[in-house]
């Protein structure tokens, strides 16, 4: 990264930010967002704490639940920033800690959906034996590693955003951080996409292998219920439908998003326009904090019953539910 790149990033003012978008419209969506994320993960916390870490499934769900806590926590600092509610200082702090904080969690809760998969594909080809792998302490030394890796990836980012702050300086994150701190910013971000992509691929070859098993399962009980049909294959994808909804357009939209950050070659016009994008899609991938109590409603009994429990109710299973325990058994736990 030579001196003239450099003098781009100091030098915010070469391609100013329209702003009128990012300060009016995303500031409202992720109030939405994040009033929405602290009811349901609130509730989710509220029921996970009466639930024991027995199984591996649970362990992933509850650092999910976590992961999903501090997004959500990190999300007031984003809408005071971006409404230019608080002073342009808040603005700094955003660039160096909160942002961090966020994609750190974010990551963590993309690698534990597919964890998740993964869990419910070792479920199908070994429903009653136990690898090493589907025991609760491997999940919470995984899940450990997990948290541990993506914090030593983001620390620099954040230590590296050492330039001085000024009014004019914090409208681009990227003008705090010196050479290496963008070398660094644009490797994690490979990163993050290696991580994403390969995530992506491996779930959706667990549930290919999951929606066979279900189907066959379907044809060797002759059920003709079409309609537990369906809705069991709903079950089935839901954490597909979640991740590729949330994650998938603001994966596609990054990379060309910090290419347009890390150097002083892009037009200012495209900058603008990359710089709308990424917005659009991380809005999409904050969502993901109200998303995910879907995945515990519907593939995990322990947190349904006990939220039921909550409302009063008392669940016993029906004639019909027991016919199709069996094969609720392949996608529950």
């Amino acid at each position: 990264m030579n001196a003239s790149v450099m003098k781009g990033f100091n030098g915010s003012e070469r391609c100013p930010r329209d702003t009128r978008i990012a300060q009016l419209v995303f500031p409202a969506i992720y109030t939405l967002i994040f009033f929405t994320g602290v009811l349901l993960n609130t509730l989710a916390l509220w029921v996970f704490i009466h639930i024991s870490s027995s199984s591996t499934f649970i362990v992933y769900l509850k650092n999910t639940l976590v992961a999903d806590l501090i997004m959500t926590l990190m999300l007031p600092f984003k809408i005071l920033s971006d409404s230019h509610l608080g002073p342009w200082q808040l603005r700094a702090f955003v660039c160096r800690f909160s942002a961090v904080i966020f994609y750190e969690a974010m990551y963590v809760g993309i690698i534990l959906l597919g964890l998740i998969a993964f869990d419910r594909f070792l479920k199908i080809i070994r429903p009653f034996g136990k690898f090493f792998v589907q025991k609760p302490a491997f999940a919470k030394t995984v899940s450990m590693l997990v948290w541990l890796f993506l914090f030593l990836i983001s620390l620099p980012n954040i230590i590296l955003s050492n330039k001085e702050a000024t009014p004019s300086s914090v409208k681009k994150c990227a003008s705090l951080k010196g050479p290496l701190g963008l070398k660094w910013h644009q490797g994690v971000n490979y990163i993050s996409q290696f991580i994403f992509w390969t995530v992506f691929a491996l779930m959706l070859l667990f549930y290919v292998v999951i929606a066979k098993k279900v189907y066959n399962s379907y044809r060797k009980s002759k059920s003709k219920d079409s309609k537990n049909n369906k809705k069991l294959e709903g079950k089935v994808f839901i954490v597909v439908a979640v991740f590729f909804v949330c994650f998938a357009p603001f994966h596609f939209a990054r990379v060309p998003y910090t290419h347009s950050q890390t150097n002083n070659k892009t037009e200012c016009r495209l900058q603008n326009q990359l710089f709308i994008a990424k917005e659009t899609t991380l809005f999409l991938a904050a969502m993901n904090i109200c998303m995910d109590p879907l995945i515990y409603i519907f593939l995990c009994k322990k947190f349904t019953k006990r939220l039921l429990c909550i409302r009063g109710r008392k669940t016993t299973p029906s004639p019909q539910e027991n016919h199709t325990s069996q094969t609720d058994n392949i996608t529950l736990n």
